[in-house]
């Protein structure tokens, strides 16, 4: 009975490929969740006597926001590398429940994750624990330690990891070494997760906001390995 309907066709790290009220139609943005989003904008433009095909056009265009499941490929190794803001449990738990719904074999999901400091302590073995849980390796790095010491924000971390999961998880305080080690961890087709700072471009350091762009890094690694 819905006046808008989506129906998803394949969903993967390329894009997603819908109908939209019975029109084949390919997005860029990825992830079930966009798929919502799409329609409902659709939805509206629609409403608002916007041309269905031209709606459908323009959306088909549309990239996705900076740092929101923002990601790039390597040419070589095809290691894909997502950078997204997650920076609380929940938000860290869902993105890497799309990366696992768009995994097409047994790639490895490398998860690059901290805890700001200043912040919420109890969250701090909770994201610690979701990172394991949904990822094969796992490296614990600074975020925005603020006025904090970076070593005791990842002890807090360390605190919700289990027994189990210790054998995946490395502890690096310097977040470009971090980016650096879980690259190389990577095989050809491997998921690089880069989260908790998304689109910002600095990293606060005692009341310091040093340069800092995790995308812009991520890049300078993979552009190392086609060297």
């Amino acid at each position: 009975m819905a006046g808008f309907k989506g129906k998803i066709l394949d969903n993967s790290l390329d894009g997603l490929h819908m109908t939209v009220n019975e029109k084949e139609v390919y997005f860029r943005l990825i992830g079930e969740f966009n798929a919502y989003n799409l329609l409902a904008v659709y939805g509206a433009a629609v409403c608002l006597q916007v041309d269905t095909d031209t709606a459908l056009q323009v959306l088909s265009s549309l990239d996705g926001a900076e740092g929101r499941f923002d990601y790039m490929v390597s040419p070589k190794d095809k290691i894909k590398g997502i950078i997204d803001y997650a920076h609380t449990p929940d938000a860290l738990l869902n993105v890497l429940a799309t990366i696992k719904k768009l995994r097409q074999g047994n790639e490895q999901i490398i998860t690059v994750v901290g805890c700001g400091g200043d912040r919420d302590k109890t969250k701090r073995p909770v994201m610690a624990e979701v990172a394991c849980e949904y990822s094969d390796k796992v490296i614990f790095t600074a975020d925005n330690p603020r006025s904090e010491d970076p070593l005791e924000i990842l002890k807090d971390m360390q605190a919700g990891v289990n027994a189990a999961a210790k054998k995946k998880v490395i502890s690096i305080a310097d977040r470009k070494e971090a980016i650096k080690t879980a690259v190389s961890l990577a095989n050809n087709d491997d998921i690089v997760l880069i989260a908790g700072k998304g689109h910002e471009k600095y990293q606060e350091i005692k009341g310091v906001k040093y340069d800092f762009d995790d995308k812009k890094i991520l890049n300078e690694m993979f552009e190392l390995l086609e060297k």
